[in-house]
């Protein structure tokens, strides 16, 4: 039996990764400093969370096969001192991901937005046709238990992040998969806080289209102007796939495609993901799908956790919520939903919460960002501002990085609520957008005035 050890257990895809293996039948221990819910509950009720929080080099013996590092973990953590002292082998997750499908076809779904879309869009259809793979994907999609798997199937779909791939490793974490088939969404600067300069952002992408092999094969979104000059510039090896939204249609607040086959209907909307969407296709496609296949599937596609996620509608209103923070993903967003309801009032809610989106210098990037909404609301939690070491932007400051007079300022999450809850929602949209939780605030009232 396998025997590995994670340093970080806690983290989303850490933890799915952690019960995959214990499906798998491996012996899995781990450590944290600080575990949260959903992570908590799941790694207890799979017999792997620590008894205490914190770090405890007697874990670490010479027994493990190895070590699974997360980006939380420092690299002075006393248990990753040990190992190396041991000299048991350290992976980063891409890195043992790689190790474990090293011998599958391999598919990186990369971009600065509309990956986890993608590759949801990729596992649904996959799934619902009966074709066996691994996969992971950064979260939670209905119809799947975890964020990972790993057994036998002869393919896996990689969502690649662009992010640091652990505290030993600099490198973004899409390296390492050594991609057969890569798929390319967009190029828009975001991790300021690790890519200060857009070139050296920019490097990155185009490194990962380099790698591309002779065989191998590069879907890319041309209607993004960095993308097509990046995959249209490179010398790679492989072929080359341009696609564009898929040509769709808007009929009373419902998205239909227009395809040789006839309209389908479909449950996603906008023209990202009408871009995500032909980008999942062609995927599909390179891995012997007929367009048939695909058209049958996505129809049932309800969209990713928090990918403008349907929490609550009725005839004349509906709360979204999304996971946008970067700037390209605010926009597309926000466009979006107003875009398939041009007759409903749109207020849209935009919680500050990375480095990226908390620094002064970075806001210019968000100029015109939130020009579609009617109303436009800015959240910014001082507790957050203040963990990053960054200073807190007043009104007037958002106002001019956003270039939008109106935009209001909420800083404290239970006086942004009291607002909400006093808004007439007649013939309205609400879309709440965030990476965070806007300081843990409750939903539930907000959702009974779309009930």
């Amino acid at each position: 039996m396998k025997n590995f050890h994670f340093i970080a257990i806690g983290g989303a895809v850490m933890h799915n990764l952690a019960l995959a293996l214990v499906q798998k039948g491996y012996h899995v221990t781990g450590s944290d400093d600080e575990i949260y819910e959903p992570s908590k509950t799941r790694l207890n009720k799979a017999g792997i969370l620590p008894e205490e929080f914190g770090w405890f080099p007697v874990k670490i013996h010479e027994g493990l096969d190895g070590i699974i590092l997360g980006m939380h973990a420092r690299i002075d953590n006393p248990e990753l001192v040990k190992a190396k002292e041991l000299g048991i082998p350290v992976y980063s997750f891409p890195e043992f991901i790689y190790n474990q499908s090293k011998d599958k076809k391999r598919v990186v779904i990369a971009g600065s937005h509309g990956k986890t879309s993608i590759t949801s869009i990729i596992l649904h259809v996959l799934k619902d046709q009966g074709v066996d793979f691994d996969y992971l994907v950064g979260a939670q999609i209905e119809g799947f238990d975890l964020m990972v798997r790993l057994s036998d199937a002869p393919v896996i779909i990689i969502e690649g992040d662009e992010y640091l791939t652990s505290p030993l490793d600099r490198r973004p974490k899409f390296f390492h998969y050594k991609h057969d088939i890569a798929l390319l969404s967009g190029i828009a600067w975001d991790h300021f806080n690790v890519f200060p300069d857009f070139d050296e952002y920019k490097n990155q992408f185009r490194q990962l289209i380099d790698m591309t092999p002779e065989g191998g094969e590069l879907i890319y979104c041309e209607a993004d102007p960095l993308v097509k000059e990046e995959s249209e510039s490179s010398e790679m090896k492989g072929k080359k796939n341009p696609y564009q939204a898929h040509p769709a249609e808007i009929r009373n607040g419902k998205t239909v495609l227009l395809t040789s086959q006839g309209e389908i209907p479909i449950q996603i909307f906008g023209e990202h993901n009408l871009q995500n969407l032909l980008g999942a296709k062609k995927v599909c496609e390179a891995l012997s799908l007929t367009e048939s296949q695909f058209y049958d599937s996505i129809q049932s596609f309800k969209g990713a956790a928090k990918r403008m996620e349907l929490i609550k509608a009725k005839e004349d209103r509906a709360l979204y919520r999304d996971f946008a923070h970067a700037p390209s993903k605010l926009k597309a967003t926000a466009n979006a939903v107003k875009s398939q309801f041009p007759e409903r009032r749109l207020i849209a809610v935009q919680e500050l919460h990375t480095y990226s989106s908390l620094n002064k210098d970075f806001l210019p990037n968000y100029e015109g960002t939130m020009d579609s909404p009617d109303e436009a609301i800015i959240y910014l939690n001082p507790h957050a501002a203040a963990m990053k070491r960054l200073e807190l932007m007043d009104e007037e400051t958002l106002r001019n990085g956003f270039k939008r007079k109106d935009l209001k300022l909420f800083t404290d999450s239970q006086a942004l609520k009291s607002y909400l809850l006093e808004k007439d929602y007649t013939n309205t949209n609400l879309l709440l957008m965030s990476s965070g939780n806007y300081d843990n605030m409750d939903l539930e009232g907000i959702k009974a005035k779309f009930e």
